[in-house]
């Protein structure tokens, strides 16, 4: 359970009138639920640091959990955000999956001596893992984005902005929300981003070419840096000119536009200046350019007094165009970028630079609560900024963490203990889940939603299994609400013959025995009994770590470091998925692809090793790494080398533990015994 519940602020339902529009504007199920959770408060869960990298003095961080669950430690740290840029799932209906390729057999040595070579497409053996679904029903959406949004805004300094980049499925819903949350006055721009050209397949509609960025603030104090766009060719050659030397100038209109300045002679000119005097006077005695017919920066007629359109502007003195809100500019990550790091809805650097530089300066911090490919702090790093990283995937998590430490930048990991956390995501947790349940059955005409599927037992005959839907964190805790509805609209549903129902869980609003009561009291319009079990249980029970053999060699002759030499590695997930790889090909009879084999030493499924000479358990200090990519070449701490791997890691000090990630993303830490 959550160790407390911490009170989202300001208090929501006092301090806004919350909702008011929500309902008028949506009027859908469960947003008498989503009340009673903003009135309970924020999950607060302990909070872990499992790894360090450099001294970390900034205080950055990256932190796998629930966008919820961090927003409630950060507060009870208390942490403050000056910018947020997030880019959640758009309810777009689509799933996402990484590819995960098998590396290089280090122990094939005539593979290592084609290092220099391009790989067969053999050699790139694949499959695919999902990484995420971004399938909801609108309700459950804007329901889960509400809480999120109130529980960013708890964090915010009063001087914050906030980006909520989104597209056409679901934008103009989440606006109305911000509206509430942040009021429609802290509303600034809504932002078009045109990603993309046409499309060719586009044939019953106009292309699908542009994303929506809603840039709110918290109050009407914050901080904006103006950006600019060069100007155009065209509007060079058409509205300046050349000097002598070669410089672009030209001259400015330099009469009040309103009329209401006095007007007084200037060096022979009457006329009702828009500059006072001695502004003017500056002006006239400023160096001299080789602009003709000119006075320092004041441009003069044929009569030598100066012209009512004086003023000498030259281009290389000015910012240029003044940025709006249609971004044509910034093309998306394409699969060859050099910035691409084979993240689905990767973002480029440039958009996020352009609204770091705008919204923040050096020094504040910068946080994404939705991090997938970690561009967000990649890019606050290298701006000086201080940045917090939130993703509950752990691919999203890696990527960031390798990025930002190729990047030499300093942060520490966190990890929220929430008890979901147990596979590389949710999305894969809940397709686990259904195949770890003994006995259980799909969903049928007779047991259909909300129940996940039944189990048969001899005795008591098919009993329906509701699950929490851990795409959606607010089914986590499993409150009075959905029991409540279970009760008096699901159970009663059911076949007549049902004896029994099975309710999983992974948090309780109460304790299990208030819980139990409850049931009995509610529990008025069926004779079924109701069961209650703790989730955890069985995802731990069901947790395997990977096994690795290897050996230390110690400095000696010829050989003046440390040396780890990994001899064989046996990941059971990693086998888990190739085989549900190989039984989808077979089941294809279009094709007939040749199945993906692991080598008797396994080490293709390696795709990360670190050593720690620090310290033998706590907090991980990675002091020598090895990351290999998708071709088999290696980057030794952060540095890309043309080299295979070679099946070991080695470092200066003595290592006291060894961690090795598999390709699906698993890490297994293994002690280095003396």
């Amino acid at each position: 359970m959550a160790i407390k519940y911490i009170p989202f602020y300001p208090e929501p339902i006092e301090g806004q009138a919350i909702l008011n529009n929500f309902r008028r504007t949506l009027r859908y199920h469960e947003q008498e639920g989503l009340e009673r959770r903003l009135r309970r408060g924020m999950p607060y869960y302990e909070t872990e640091e499992t790894e360090r990298v450099g001294k970390n003095a900034a205080g950055n961080l990256i932190i796998r959990g629930e966008c919820v669950s961090a927003c409630a430690w950060l507060h009870a740290q208390r942490k403050k955000v000056d910018l947020v840029y997030i880019d959640p799932p758009f309810a777009s209906g689509a799933d996402y999956a990484k590819k995960i390729y098998l590396r290089q057999n280090p122990k094939q040595a005539e593979k290592l001596a084609r290092a220099q070579q391009e790989l067969d497409a053999e050699d790139l053996r694949a499959f695919e893992e999902k990484m995420y679904g971004d399938i909801w029903d609108k309700e459950r959406y804007l329901n889960w984005m509400y809480e999120n949004l109130v529980a960013i805004r708890g964090i915010m300094e009063e001087t914050a902005s906030i980006y909520v980049h989104l597209d056409w499925h679901i934008g103009h819903y989440v606006k109305i929300l911000m509206d509430e949350i942040f009021g429609e006055d802290n509303f600034k721009n809504e932002i078009t981003w045109v990603r993309t050209a046409s499309h060719n397949d586009t044939f019953a509609s106009y292309g699908k070419v542009k994303d929506s960025i809603f840039f709110y603030t918290k109050s009407n104090d914050y901080g904006f840096n103006i950006q600019y766009l060069p100007y155009s060719d065209n509007y060079i050659d058409s509205e300046w000119k050349k000097t002598p030397s070669g410089r672009y100038y030209k001259v400015e209109n330099m009469l009040d536009p309103q009329g209401k300045m006095q007007a007084y002679d200037f060096h022979g000119t009457v006329a009702r200046w828009r500059m006072k005097p001695e502004k003017m006077e500056a002006l006239w005695n400023a160096p001299q350019t080789d602009v003709p017919c000119s006075k320092g920066r004041i441009r003069l007629g044929k009569n030598g007094n100066p012209i009512k359109r004086c003023r000498i502007i030259f281009l290389d003195e000015v910012p240029g165009v003044p940025l709006g809100d249609h971004w044509t500019d910034i093309p998306y990550v394409a699969g060859r970028a050099k910035e691409a790091v084979d993240y689905p809805t990767q973002k480029p650097e440039a958009l996020l630079e352009r609204i770091i530089k705008a919204s923040s300066d050096e020094g504040m911090v910068v946080a994404d609560f939705f991090g997938g490919s970690g561009v967000t702090a990649a890019v606050a790093a290298r701006l000086g900024r201080r940045f917090i990283h939130v993703d509950v995937g752990m691919n999203s998590v890696q990527i960031a963490r390798d990025r930002l430490a190729a990047a030499k930048a300093e942060f520490s990991m966190m990890e929220v203990k929430d008890g979901v956390a147990l596979y590389r995501n949710p999305t894969q947790t809940m397709e686990k889940l259904k195949k770890l349940l003994p006995g259980m059955f799909p969903p049928d005409e007779e047991i259909g939603e909300p129940w996940a599927g039944f189990i048969v037992d001899p005795k008591k005959g098919a009993m329906p299994v509701w699950l929490p839907d851990l795409k959606d964190s607010t089914t986590k805790v499993l409150t009075y609400d959905t029991v409540f509805r279970l009760l008096r609209e699901a159970m009663p549903d059911l076949p007549d013959n049902t004896k029994n129902v099975i309710l999983y869980y992974i948090d309780l609003i109460e304790d299990e025995t208030k819980m139990r009561h409850f049931i009995k009291e509610n529990n008025i319009e069926t004779l079924m009994d109701v069961e209650l079990r703790d989730l955890k249980e069985l995802l731990d029970d069901a947790v395997m770590e990977d096994a690795a053999h290897f050996t230390l060699a110690e400095p000696g002759e010829g050989n003046l470091f440390y040396m780890v030499r990994i001899d064989d590695f046996i990941s059971d997930r990693v086998m888990q998925r190739i085989h549900e790889h190989n039984e989808k090909a077979k089941a294809n009879p279009r094709r007939s692809p040749k199945p993906i084999v692991l080598s008797p030493e396994g080490l293709e499924a390696i795709e990360a090793l670190s050593l720690d000479c620090t310290a033998e358990k706590g907090v991980w200090h990675s002091d020598s790494e090895i990351k290999i990519d998708k071709l088999g070449y290696i980057a030794i701490n952060g540095v890309k080398k043309k080299e295979f791997w070679d099946g070991t890691i080695a470092s200066e000090s003595r290592p006291l533990r060894l961690k090795i990630r598999n390709i699906c993303g698993d890490e297994t830490i293994f002690p280095i015994k003396g």
